[in-house]
């Protein structure tokens, strides 16, 4: 198991930074997108490409993330994150329509890899009685990191231009690249690619030499298929409601699309709560205990907004300290069930890469129902379903946890 170069307070301060550059760029273009479809004249389908594009990147490109970071070990793996993340914000940012989607593929690129390499990073250089401490505090940071970037960027961008605001985010992550070398050792985060021993594309998720080893192949897990349908339920329930949430208390409260917008961050803001309590509980109950809070407080917010609409504030706040606490409960999961940093890798891979392929399709699925259905009661039942696909099979995965 590899060891940090530098204290548990270091390798921390790092993955957080690390979480913060993860997330600041991929929800920057959201707030600011009405600027952007006026400079670049996009429709708005296209638009909203922009903010697609980084989510189903996470879900296809997920098996090269786990190949890239097979190839060049988890220390590397984070500083490609890293600088593929900063390149993207710059190219990005640069003004013209053909840019913008190479920087945001580019993004959504290398913030696959972080997303693969983060539980396998956690696993192996964190001690085992920190391991749920780190990964609360990662979640956390990846929300404290939407929220604050849906703050500031709109009016950030009133001030200096969309491609400026957007762009200041590479500053986070230049801080974060120079952190991580000084956490792991200059070398480790910049070994040179001809010094790397190169492992077989097919690594990525199994080989004939780790079935002869007695490794089967991930894919052969049905634990890993519960984990990654949890996944999914988690992934769908989340973007499809960031998505509409505010359309619907627009239409459902009456509230200014400014207000809605305000009073819908809610939904993040609470996420810090539940990704941090979580580990705190699972110091003292089973994953399957956390569940059961985790689960009533997920289902409360569609089922709260059908039955008792007005209090939209008591659902969105229980909803977002149910979303922050799942995903932390899903990745706390991941590293008790592995079995070493390869497996750690592998199932991460397979869970998030199957996991947000489907959860790409949650702002669109729950945006044609309702148009279908002419109201809210609709598509807010098929959360209900996909919440209940994540507290089911996440609790299933999780009674085979270590």
């Amino acid at each position: 198991m590899g060891a940090p170069r530098r204290s548990f307070w270091w390798l921390l301060l790092a993955i957080l930074v690390f979480a913060l550059s993860l997330r600041g760029p991929m929800v920057a273009v959201a707030p600011v997108l009405g600027d952007v479809r006026g400079d670049l004249g996009l429709s708005e389908a296209m638009a909203g490409l922009l903010t697609t594009i980084p989510v189903l990147c996470f879900g296809i490109l997920a098996p090269l993330a786990s190949m890239t970071i097979a190839r060049t070990g988890p220390h590397l793996a984070v500083s490609l994150s890293l600088l593929g993340v900063f390149v993207g914000t710059v190219v990005r940012s640069a003004g013209g329509v053909e840019t913008a989607f190479l920087g945001t593929v580019l993004i959504g690129a290398a913030i696959t890899v972080g997303n693969v390499v983060i539980p396998v990073i956690i696993y192996r250089d964190f001690p085992a009685h920190r391991i749920n401490v780190a990964t609360g505090a990662y979640t956390a940071a990846m929300n404290v990191g939407s929220m604050v970037t849906s703050v500031t960027m709109a009016p950030l961008a009133a001030v200096v231009g969309w491609q400026t605001a957007t762009a200041s985010w590479a500053s986070v992550t230049l801080i974060g690249l120079a952190l991580w070398a000084l956490t792991v050792g200059l070398h480790e985060a910049a070994t040179p690619l001809s010094e790397l021993r190169f492992a077989p594309v097919a690594t990525a998720l199994g080989t004939p030499e780790d079935l002869a080893a007695g490794t089967a192949s991930i894919w052969r897990s049905g634990t890993a298929w519960m984990l990654t349908a949890g996944f999914a339920g988690q992934g769908f329930s989340y973007y499809a409601l960031t998505a509409w949430l505010p359309s619907l208390l627009i239409d459902v409260q009456g509230q200014s699309p400014a207000g809605a917008g305000a009073t819908s961050s809610l939904f993040q803001i609470f996420a810090v709560v539940g990704a941090l309590g979580v580990p705190a509980l699972a110091t003292r109950m089973s994953l399957r205990g956390i569940l059961t809070v985790v689960g009533p407080l997920w289902i409360s917010l569609p089922a709260g907004l059908i039955l008792a609409p007005d209090l939209w504030m008591v659902w969105c706040s229980a909803g977002g300290i149910a979303q922050g606490g799942g995903i932390t409960l899903i990745f706390i999961t991941i590293t008790r069930l592995a079995r070493d940093s390869r497996h750690a890798r592998r199932l991460s891979t397979m869970v998030q890469g199957g996991g947000y392929v489907v959860a790409a399709t949650g702002p669109v699925v729950f945006g044609a129902i309702h148009a279908a259905s002419g109201g809210w009661t609709a598509p807010l039942l098929a959360t209900v379903v996909s919440v209940s696909v994540l507290i089911t099979m996440t609790a299933l995965a999780a009674g085979r946890a270590r």
